[in-house]
This record gives structure tokens, C-alpha cells and sequence, in this order.
């Protein structure tokens, strides 16, 4: 009887929440079916109302799986947090049945003039920064509206189309903001901006667990989240991919199209001039209808291919961006009305739903950009000098591999060497080097990753001016006027397959040059090794035949330690296959040439107890970037401490603190405590703005390079222009060339003297007066890629890059830039690590720059 009650007060209930639910939402949207819970049913609140987690949103798209045959549910992968990344798949039953052939067809229509009749495929993203959360409820409305709706028209959408939803793109984020928001909720609403739940904590919810910008990472593809969605963007090629985003509260809504004058100059125009110009049309007249205020064409360009809005681009297919002003909470006052929680998802939704509706009415458009693209690219392909690209450092495997295994994650035809090659006097081994043909489906994206630099038609970008993966990388590589016979074609990630090692009752080694070095020290020095690194290099007579050894080699000698020499040969044999690198065992120190092992040069590294200041203040991308190179790629941990605490610790536990870009409110008594600590022997190694600080603060006699040239007259510029003339003469992001000493212990394990640096900030360091202690420095022409502003152009060439400040037995190691940018600068993280793991062993030289230990 209670049953029977509970089901008839449910029966009557349904028609009142869905009503509820409609009036908001979807208005005059007809009729939904019953059987599909609403998300105010399921969740116990209205969309809205609260902020929904993470793992509530997942258990209801899986419910929706379970109970509608117009979808299905797929894990792409997890995050860092283990945080699952779903795609639902909404299209017809019909089409269900045969996805795979859709799929199949889908991709076909790059080079064949078939299948219009076929789905369209597209994609809407939501979410990416994890504090933008409009987007993730809005998915929410999109999914049930899909899965429920009974109108004639979204019938005619799903017969029509295979729809991917990724509801939220950055789940560790957006919990972060979600627990902040709610946890912070006030009954009733406190909608003043000052209020907490406005304002996040350092570092706040944008961001991925180790603090990066997801949305930067598309083209990067350093993040599980990015790697697995790029695997089912090129396992489907949609024509259509959104990006829901958020802005300042006091904006309105932004929608494509954007800047014309920051359009990718690569991707072929029609893109550009005819598909977002009609999709604004349709997405002015749903905002109109709704009475929201929006912009279009003032801001956010199309030029970088890490977008979510913007990768799709390169590869014959539409990105549409929503930016929608926030609430940054439940609701916040702005400069006319309260802006609500609830608005901000109404706008997204009817975004979403207005992609759907265009993509139907514009198919024979979206078709058109996609033929034409592939055939545009191929003619380009053709018609370009660049025939083909070949690249490979012969002694870093690991880099080398990387930078493949990222060409193949795009879909790019990557090609092992037929036999060894020289060209422009560089040296390209087979099985060490690769080749990228032009000419193939993808060159644009070819392109993307190898240019250096292209033409802008405008001097004021939102990021970064260039991106070239192999300047990142730091990688030996040439452009070919002819085509090169292809060897096999490389369609796995390659790995390395080091060789068992021989034990050793003398001394092992490691080569400095492989980008795994300083993993492997760091294990070793955890398995109770002492380890040590030649400052000269060496060479060394093995089975008849002579090997050389650079500046930074690792020297393991087996009698100096402290553990048995079958505990060392059995830890050696163990990092030597978890850090995939060579080790070479020797039975002689006696060397040809050069110092022999029981050289005064051979120094014992000690083992880096590091200390990163974070918090309030403290750029928290370059924090993240240094946690995330230290966890994943080298295997240490390093201690995280709020700036604000450094009065209360002591740091004699530390032998090495990291001070990344920042702006640093640190009393003058945390300075004192700061320098002394270098002088008792301390290593202090800083970046950019942090570099700034400790020179203005007088913690070292280094200078900051003044502009000294006479300014010309200054001319007039009226009002409206003024924010574009300054803001042009910043670096957003370019590439410039360093000369490097590799006699230093900051140069250890470089090869060539001159080396490719990232960019994106106004710091200029003075040469030191010790000519030694100017570790790198800008060369006379150092712009390689990107855009300069003139006026800046005067004060890059020949500044000091990275400078070295002793400080009684102590030293500072200032950093002009970010050596770890976006985890993608392979080519300069050495510069980085080589400081944290040997800055404690670079010592004041004396007058004459000899520091031999030997005595006469």
C-alpha cells in the first residue's frame, strides 16, 4: 500500500519538476519523456542551485546510459586524482547499430567523395578550467535534453548526427572549485565580490592537479587528460568541437568568430570567412531571443593550436569558443545586475543546443571545409619548398623518442631513417634520427610543430606567438629542398631497449647527455649510492676501442661506498632499467685523454633536498611545472611551502630553494634569513620575477640590464589604441637562442653551445662582471621565432640568460626565463635540473680561475 502511495505521489510530482525544470531552461521545448530522470530528479536540487561534483555528475550520465537507448557511456581514461573522463555518445538507435561504420565513413571523406549522406560527427566540451563550471552544468542540461527530449526536431538532430559529449574536460579542477563554492554557499546568497566564495585560494580551481592550464595542452599533450582526449579526437575527427569557458563577471557572452586579424595564417580561409561568420549569425539570434548582451571579434584569437576551440582547426574541422561571463560561485553583483549562477548555465546550454541546430542546417558547408582543407594541404604540401624534415639527437635517445611519440599522438607520419644521412653538417644516425615528409594528409600540422615562425598580421596575442615542438626540444634537426627515401614507417611509441649491464668491481658510468640523467642520480642517491660528476671531460679505453666522456658524466666508483659492491651492481642494474638509460661499467680509472676517475674533478654530488616557495602571489603554473617535472619525470619529491610560512620553519634541512616567477611581499627579515642560509652554503635558484627580487632586495650584487638608449620624441596616440601600443611591446611568448658555456656545471650533458629558450616575460639580467658567471647569454641575433616588438628587440640581444652569484660558501642561480615551460621544453629542463642537482658543488673560482684541489 505505501508502495503504491509512493508511486502515485511520484506519478503526480514528475509533471510539476519537469515544469520547473522547462521553465528556466527550455521554455517551449515540448515534451520529455518520463522515463528519463531530470537532473533535478536524480541530483536532489536544481541545476544551479548548487554545484555539482564530479563523481554525482558521472552517476547520473550513467544513469542516463542505463535507461536510454539513445546513448552510451565510454571512459576515455583518468585524471591524476583517478578521477574517471567520460564521452557520452548520443545519436539515433539506429545509428548505434553501426557506429563503427559511421566512424569508418567519417574518416574516409578527408580524401574521398563519399558518404555525405552519412552522420555528421560533433563534439562539445565542457569545462576545461576546472573554475569555469557553467559549462559542466550545462553538459548536464545538454545530456538529459538529448536523452529525453521528444521533439521532432532533436529527433531529426540525432538521425542526423553522432554526438560526443565530454562534460567536464578538467575534473581534479573543477572538484576543487566545486568543494570551494559549496562549502562557501550562504542561505541566502551572498552576492558581494568580496566574499569568499568569490575569491579561491591560492592556487585556486582552474587548473589540473599539478597546476597546469589544460586548455594550453591540446598541442602539448603532456597530461593523461589532454593524451586521452586527443586519442579519441583522431579516433573520430568531428567537424564541430566546442569549448565552453568563463570570464570576468562584469563581461557579458563571447562567441566565435574572433579576432581576424590573429587568424592562423596556415589553416586555409574558408575556416575563417565564411563558416564562423554563419555561425555567428545563428548564435546572435538565439542570444537575442534570451536578451543576453554578448561580443564577438574584439578578443580571443585562433592562433595556437592548443586550444580546444582552436586544434579541431588544423585538421579540417570548426572550434567554436563560448566565453561566458562568471558568477564565481552562486551569485555575484557586477557593475548593473546580480549575475546568477543559474544564467550563466542557461547561456551555455543554449550555446551547445545551437551548435546542434547549425551543424544540421549548415552540413553541406561543414563538408565543403573538410574536403577542401585536405585538398588545400596537400597542395600547399606541394608547392613548398620544405620537402620533408629529419631529426634526432644521436645522443639522447629518450629526448629523441619523446618528440616522435608526441608526432604520432597527432596523427603525423613519422618515418625511421633508410640509412645514416648528413645535412648542414649535422649527422642523422639511423634508428637515432627520423623523418617527417611534407607531403601527407596532416601537414598543416606538419607545419605547426616545425616552423618557427609565421607572418602575423598582428602584434597583441593572447598567448604564445610561437610553438615550434622541435625548437622545444632543443632538437638537431634540418629542413630537405628534396624528398628523402622513407624508411619503415613508425607506428608504435617507440621506447629504448637498454642492454643488460656487466657488473663491475671498479666504477660505473652515465653519460650526461641522455635526458634521464638526473633520474637516475636521484635513484641511485635514494639506494644509499654515493655518486659523482666528472667537471672535466675524458676519454676511456674499452674492448680495444676509445670512448670519450663529456663535462657531467656520472662516476659510480664501487670501493667508495657504503653499501656491498653486489648492492650497488644490483641498484645499478635497477635504475638503470626504471630510469631506461645506459650504464657502462669499467675496470680501469686510467684515462687516454683527459682527467683519469681519480681526478680532484671528479665531485661527489649530494642529494637535493629542495624547498619551492608557493602560495598567495607565486606564479602557481611554474610552481606546478617544477612539482610535475620533480613527481613524473625524475622521481623526487620536493617540499612545498607557503611564502607566508618561511618565518616559521627552519631551513637547514634544505640545501636548495626554488623561487619561481611571482610577486613577492616578503619582509625584509625573511631576506636576511634567506641570505644567510646561501652563505652558510645554500643554493637559491630563481626565475624571471623572482630573479628581480632577490637583486632589488640586494641578497646579491648582480644587476637588473637598464635601458639606457635615448628615447625619440613621443608621439601622440590617441586613447583607444593606447592599450594595444603597450601591450605589444610585452613578450607573449617567443623563442630565442642563448649561448651557452658547457664547461659549467649549469651546461653539463649540452652538446652544442647554442641553445633554444622560451621566452614569455620582462626580466633582463646585466652580464656579471665575472665574464664565468654568465652561464648563458642571448646572443647578438637571438630571436629564432615569434614576435618582437622593435623596442623590446633593443634589450634581449646579448643580456644575460642565466647567471651564477656566489654568496660566501652559498650561491643564487637566476633564471631571465622559465627553462620548464608547460612541461613541453625538454630542451631546457637539463638547465634546471642541472642547477638543483650540482649547484651546491659551483664554487667561487679563484684569480687566476683555477680551483685544483691537487697541492704542489
Amino acid at each position: 500500500m505505501k508502495n503504491s502511495i509512493l508511486i502515485l505521489f511520484i506519478t503526480i510530482l514528475i509533471p510539476f519538476v519537469l515544469l520547473a525544470q522547462s521553465d528556466y531552461y527550455y521554455p517551449n521545448s515540448g515534451s520529455f519523456n518520463p522515463n528519463i530522470p531530470t537532473p533535478e530528479q536524480f541530483l536532489g536540487y536544481s541545476i544551479g542551485e548548487n554545484h555539482t561534483r564530479h563523481d554525482r555528475l558521472v552517476a547520473y550520465f550513467k544513469e542516463l546510459d542505463r535507461l536510454s537507448d539513445r546513448m552510451t557511456l565510454e571512459i576515455i581514461g583518468e585524471t591524476y586524482e583517478r578521477r574517471p573522463q567520460i564521452v557520452a555518445t548520443f545519436t539515433s538507435t539506429a545509428n548505434h547499430a553501426r557506429l563503427e561504420e559511421i566512424r569508418q565513413a567519417n574518416l574516409k571523406r578527408r580524401t574521398e567523395n563519399s558518404g555525405d549522406n552519412e552522420p555528421l560527427v560533433v563534439h562539445l566540451g565542457y569545462n576545461v578550467h576546472g573554475n569555469e563550471p557553467s559549462g559542466g552544468e550545462a553538459a548536464i542540461l545538454t545530456a538529459y535534453y538529448l536523452a529525453a527530449s521528444e521533439s521532432d526536431e532533436t529527433k531529426r538532430w540525432l538521425d542526423g548526427m553522432v554526438i560526443h559529449l565530454d562534460p567536464v574536460l578538467n575534473p581534479d579542477g573543477r572538484d576543487r572549485h566545486t568543494h570551494w563554492a559549496n562549502m562557501h554557499k550562504g542561505t541566502p546568497l551572498v552576492s558581494d565580490p568580496n566574499d569568499r566564495e568569490h575569491n579561491e585560494v591560492w592556487p585556486g580551481g582552474r587548473t589540473n592537479h599539478y597546476w597546469f592550464d589544460l586548455n594550453r595542452d591540446w598541442f602539448l599533450l603532456q597530461h593523461p587528460e589532454s593524451q586521452n582526449r586527443a586519442k579519441f579526437f583522431h579516433k573520430w575527427h568531428p567537424y564541430v568541437q566546442t569549448d565552453h569557458h568563463e570570464m570576468g563577471t562584469n563581461s557579458s557572452f563571447y562567441f566565435d568568430p574572433g579576432k581576424y586579424s590573429s587568424n592562423n595564417p596556415v589553416v586555409p580561409p574558408y575556416l575563417y570567412d565564411v563558416i564562423y561568420p554563419k555561425y555567428g549569425q545563428y548564435f546572435a539570434e538565439a542570444m537575442n531571443k534570451l536578451g543576453s548582451m554578448y561580443f564577438t571579434k574584439e578578443a580571443f584569437d585562433k592562433l595556437y593550436p592548443g586550444y580546444g576551440s582552436s586544434y579541431i582547426n588544423f585538421y579540417g574541422g570548426a572550434g567554436f569558443l563560448f566565453e561566458q561571463a562568471s558568477s564565481r560561485g552562486h551569485l555575484q553583483e557586477t557593475t548593473t545586475i546580480p549575475l546568477s549562477f543559474q544564467f550563466t548555465i542557461r547561456n551555455q546550454f543554449v550555446a551547445a543546443l545551437t551548435i546542434l541546430r547549425t551543424s544540421i542546417i549548415e552540413k553541406a558547408d561543414l563538408l565543403k571545409l573538410r574536403r577542401d582543407f585536405y585538398k588545400n594541404a596537400l597542395d600547399q604540401a606541394r608547392k613548398s619548398p620544405v620537402k620533408g624534415y629529419i631529426f634526432g639527437d644521436t645522443q639522447d635517445a629518450t629526448r629523441t623518442n619523446t618528440l616522435v611519440n608526441i608526432l604520432l599522438q597527432h596523427a603525423i607520419e613519422v618515418y625511421d631513417l633508410d640509412n645514416a644521412q648528413t645535412f648542414d653538417g649535422k649527422k642523422f644516425e639511423k634508428n637515432k634520427a627520423y623523418y617527417v615528409p611534407t607531403e601527407q594528409l596532416n601537414y598543416i600540422m606538419v607545419r605547426s610543430v616545425f616552423e618557427k615562425g609565421i607572418t602575423y598580421s598582428d602584434s597583441i596575442f593572447y598567448d604564445a606567438s610561437t610553438w615550434s615542438l622541435v625548437h622545444a626540444f632543443n632538437m638537431p634537426y634540418s629542413e630537405l629542398k628534396t624528398p628523402l627515401t622513407k624508411g619503415k614507417r613508425i607506428v608504435e611509441p617507440l621506447t629504448k631497449n637498454v642492454t643488460t649491464i656487466l657488473s663491475s668491481n671498479y666504477a660505473y658510468l652515465i653519460a650526461a647527455t641522455d635526458y634521464n640523467i638526473h633520474k637516475a642520480m636521484y635513484q641511485l642517491q635514494r639506494g644509499g649510492a654515493i655518486i659523482q660528476s666528472s667537471f672535466k671531460p675524458f676519454t676511456l679505453k674499452m674492448d680495444d676501442a676509445e670512448r670519450g666522456y663529456g663535462c657531467g658524466t656520472v662516476v659510480i666508483s664501487v670501493q667508495q661506498q657504503k653499501i656491498s659492491s653486489d648492492s650497488l651492481y644490483n641498484l645499478v642494474k635497477k635504475v638503470s632499467k626504471e630510469a631506461d638509460i645506459e650504464v657502462i661499467p669499467v675496470q680501469s680509472g686510467f684515462a687516454t685523454k683527459g682527467i683519469d676517475l681519480g681526478s680532484g674533478n671528479i665531485k661527489t654530488v649530494k642529494k637535493p633536498e629542495a624547498l619551492m616557495v608557493v602560495g598567495a602571489g607565486v606564479a602557481a603554473g611554474e610552481a606546478g611545472e617544477i612539482w610535475h617535472l620533480l613527481d613524473r619525470r625524475v622521481g623526487m619529491p620536493i617540499t612545498k611551502i607557503e611564502a607566508a610560512n618561511l618565518s616559521n620553519i627552519s631551513l637547514n634541512r634544505y640545501n636548495t630553494i626554488v623561487m619561481v616567477s611571482g610577486t613577492y611581499r616578503l619582509d625584509s627579515a625573511i631576506g636576511r634569513k634567506i641570505k644567510a642560509w646561501v652563505q652558510a652554503g645554500g643554493t637559491l635558484i630563481t626565475f624571471k620575477t623572482a630573479s628581480e627580487w632577490v637583486i632589488k632586495q640586494g641578497l646579491i650584487k648582480e644587476q637588473l640590464l637598464v635601458d639606457t638608449t635615448k628615447k625619440p620624441k613621443t608621439l601622440r596616440i590617441d586613447y583607444e589604441s593606447g592599450a594595444n601600443t603597450e601591450g605589444a611591446k610585452n613578450i607573449g611568448g617567443s623563442i630565442f637562442e642563448i649561448d651557452l658555456d658547457l664547461t659549467h656545471p649549469i651546461g653539463f650533458g649540452f652538446t652544442d653551445r647554442k641553445v633554444s629558450v622560451y621566452r614569455n616575460g620582462m626580466t633582463f639580467l646585466k652580464p656579471s662582471e665575472k665574464s664565468y658567471n654568465t652561464v648563458g647569454q642571448y646572443t647578438a641575433n637571438p630571436l629564432i621565432g615569434g614576435y618582437l616588438h622593435p623596442e623590446t628587440a633593443k634589450k634581449v640581444p646579448n643580456s644575460a640568460a642565466i647567471l651564477v652569484s656566489e654568496d660566501g660558501a652559498g650561491r643564487v642561480i637566476l633564471f631571465s626565463d622559465n627553462p620548464n615551460f608547460r612541461a613541453i621544453w625538454y630542451g631546457t629542463n637539463k638547465l634546471f635540473l642541472n642547477a638543483l642537482f650540482l649547484g651546491s658543488n659551483i664554487t667561487p673560482l679563484a684569480p687566476d680561475g683555477q680551483n685544483e684541489e691537487v697541492e704542489d
